[in-house]
């Protein structure tokens, strides 16, 4: 080990931020257990139990929450992860090495533009006065107001994130794509099989440990939906099906200062997650694949 000093130093700066950012902050989980006031500290706030976790399932509105959460998490792994796998497989087949470089950077320049200016985007062409509606005025067709349509929220959010994430997604799949073996591939066009049987019998099976890895890392995160995109998103008449965990502990967390009860729901979550993680891991080890642990 003391010959590879100089590369072990090189990993210093990742172990500070994990110990900085990720472990030393743990210790404000106290605060879950505790009536926590910004004025007595951590250390002289009462401690109150389990209360701030009762609160959670007292609330008469965390059903719905949780349902919306689940129905936006489950939209995206229907239909958000497979597009990322099917543009991964789309610019594995360019052969154009500059065009599909080319074709690379623009669809990881959405993952660069901040959620502000996306909303803003969508509120310039779907807004009652919008670009869309403008258009089918001039056509004589009926308008309306997506942005305040229940309907639409949830669709909508599906389809910004897809917009926005699907290219940089793509890269993870592409470095396991550049891995597998050409002779696999010559081997295949030698007994006559076309592209599309290539795909079918040699890419994707290639990229199965990866889609296994991936899906057990987003079924730990499937709580999480996060909070900018929908607080920009939300108004009153979407306030029904656009609340979810992350925006209902913003709310009832941070807008009102109720900080045990945040970090008693942001627990509450990662405690779910981990089952989810160990489950999925679990199960992808009886199909077969390594799993991520």
């Amino acid at each position: 080990m003391w010959h590879m000093r100089f590369i072990y130093l090189l990993l210093l700066p990742g172990i500070a931020y994990f110990v900085i950012y990720k472990y030393v902050p743990m210790v404000g989980i106290m605060i879950a257990f505790q009536d926590y006031s910004a004025f007595t500290g951590i250390w002289h706030s009462d401690w109150v139990g389990f209360a701030h976790f009762k609160e959670i399932f007292d609330d008469p509105d965390i059903v719905q929450i949780l349902f919306n959460t689940l129905y936006l998490s489950l939209l995206q792994l229907l239909f958000a992860f497979p597009v990322g796998i099917a543009l991964a497989l789309m610019l594995n087949e360019l052969r154009n090495h500059a065009y599909k470089r080319t074709i690379q950077s623009i669809v990881y320049l959405p993952h660069f533009v901040s959620w502000i200016v996306v909303i803003g985007l969508v509120n310039t062409f779907l807004s009652e006065k919008g670009i869309v509606n403008s258009m089918l005025g001039l056509l004589h067709l009926p308008q309306s107001n997506l942005l305040t349509s229940p309907g639409w929220f949830m669709p909508l959010l599906l389809l910004e994130g897809i917009w926005k994430e699907t290219g940089w997604g793509t890269i993870i799949f592409l470095a396991a794509l550049s891995g597998i073996n050409n002779e696999l591939y010559e081997a295949g066009v030698v007994d006559g099989a076309s592209r599309m049987r290539l795909m079918w019998h040699v890419t994707l099976p290639a990229l199965r440990g990866t889609i296994a890895l991936l899906l057990i890392l987003q079924l730990g995160h499937v709580l999480d939906t996060g909070i900018e995109q929908i607080m920009l998103m939300i108004n009153a008449l979407t306030k029904d099906v656009g609340t979810t965990l992350d925006y209902y502990v913003y709310v009832k967390g941070i807008l009102n200062a109720d900080f045990s009860f945040s970090a008693a729901f942001g627990l509450f979550k990662s405690l779910i997650g981990l089952i989810l993680i160990l489950g999925a891991n679990k199960l992808t080890k009886k199909f077969g694949e390594e799993g991520a642990f």
